[in-house]
């Protein structure tokens, strides 16, 4: 795959190689983004899980301290006072049945975000094939089946993602975008690798974070030391 002039001039100005500490590799990431839009920033882990199996699935939401960058479009399943609450708080879609079959027969699938009501989950339910693989469905542990449907818009509106491993034990977040400053990226990073670690399975053996790499939308990634991942209050304090 040619990734063009940029990709290829980036790639010259640091060792590809090298386990650089997270503040330096949100630097690099930041002068290497050199696209003519703002580009997100992206965390990807690598853990030392086996997803295959149920009790080392590591899923879950957080919310960022400076936010992504970006509008998330936020679809509600909600009915009747929770499906105003959910209007008045901002969600940007709010149906029941008449929003599920939306989804069904038309293919609507205009939203980032999907949260819904425990009431409803026995219709939404019926979207899985739809919403799964696209990692819109639902669920508890990732805060998207909820009865405080107000907070739950509210706080995806202001930087709340959702994280799941992929089949071979990934996570890719989004942390912020390039324009950023430094000290917002950094405080975006820690708050993930804290709750990926926070997450951690019992039932997890040997090392947890293999690999840790920051890149931005069309930049190349920057390796980081996952022996030194986590970030101290020293470090935070010393990168603002």
């Amino acid at each position: 795959m040619n990734k063009g002039k940029r990709y290829a001039e980036a790639v010259k100005g640091y060792d590809r190689d090298h386990l650089y500490s997270p503040v330096e590799a949100v630097d690099l990431v930041k002068s290497l983004a050199k696209a003519r839009f703002d580009e997100t920033v992206e965390l990807a882990t690598r853990l030392g899980v086996d997803p295959r199996r149920a009790d080392q699935i590591v899923r879950g939401s957080l919310s960022l301290p400076a936010g992504t960058g970006r509008a998330v479009r936020v679809a509600v399943f909600a009915a009747g006072e929770q499906a105003a609450e959910a209007r008045a708080a901002g969600a940007d879609v709010v149906g029941a049945d008449d929003l599920v079959l939306r989804i069904e027969k038309e293919g609507f699938l205009a939203f980032d975000v999907a949260v819904a009501t425990p009431d409803l989950m026995a219709q939404v339910g019926r979207l899985g094939r739809v919403l799964g693989p696209r990692g819109l469905m639902p669920n508890p542990k990732a805060g998207t089946v909820t009865t405080d449907i107000a907070k739950a818009v509210a706080e995806f509106k202001a930087g709340r993602v959702e994280y799941r491993t992929d089949r071979v034990g990934n996570v890719h977040i989004p942390i912020g975008k390039a324009s950023f400053e430094r000290a917002q990226l950094v405080d975006n990073y820690r708050a993930v690798i804290d709750e990926l670690i926070r997450a951690k399975p019992a039932a997890a053996k040997g090392r947890y974070l293999r690999s840790v790499t920051v890149s931005s939308t069309m930049g190349p990634g920057v390796k980081i030391d996952p022996a030194k991942a986590r970030l101290t209050d020293e470090e935070l304090a010393a990168s603002a």
